[in-house]
């Protein structure tokens, strides 16, 4: 049932799109009223006014329809009735490889011993 009632809303959605953007604009702020539009006759204009209304309260119907479906497939619960969850076992920790990859040799450059003091620079 609430998946024939999203297509429907959705059906109604687009329709809703395409008939207010297919109205006449009445000289709105932007100044681009005027002119001879798509559908310009008066009864046309009143035929589009009556159908956004018709479709604006399908929408608000539609709308009303799918929030009360949510709310009855919810059942109310309490956490207090349910009981705590088990707490997991910690994990093992993860040993790394002793492949002698590029930390191991920084490692063991890090411990070669620093020289006793300042050092000249010598020639060959």
């Amino acid at each position: 049932m609430q998946t024939a009632v999203i297509v429907i809303h959705l059906i109604i959605v687009a329709t809703l799109t395409v008939v207010v953007l297919l109205q006449k604009s009445e000289g709105g702020g932007l100044g681009m009223g005027g002119g001879a539009g798509f559908m310009s006759s008066r009864g046309t204009a009143n035929l589009l006014t009556r159908t956004t209304s018709f479709l604006a309260v399908g929408f608000f119907v539609t709308s009303l329809l799918l929030s009360w479906l949510a709310g009855v497939e919810q059942k109310p619960g309490s956490i207090l009735d349910t009981a705590p969850a088990s707490q997991s076992q910690p994990a093992t920790p993860v040993t790394p490889p002793s492949g002698g990859g590029l930390l191991d040799s920084l490692k063991q450059s890090e411990q070669a011993p620093a020289p006793a003091g300042p050092q000249a620079p010598r020639s060959r």
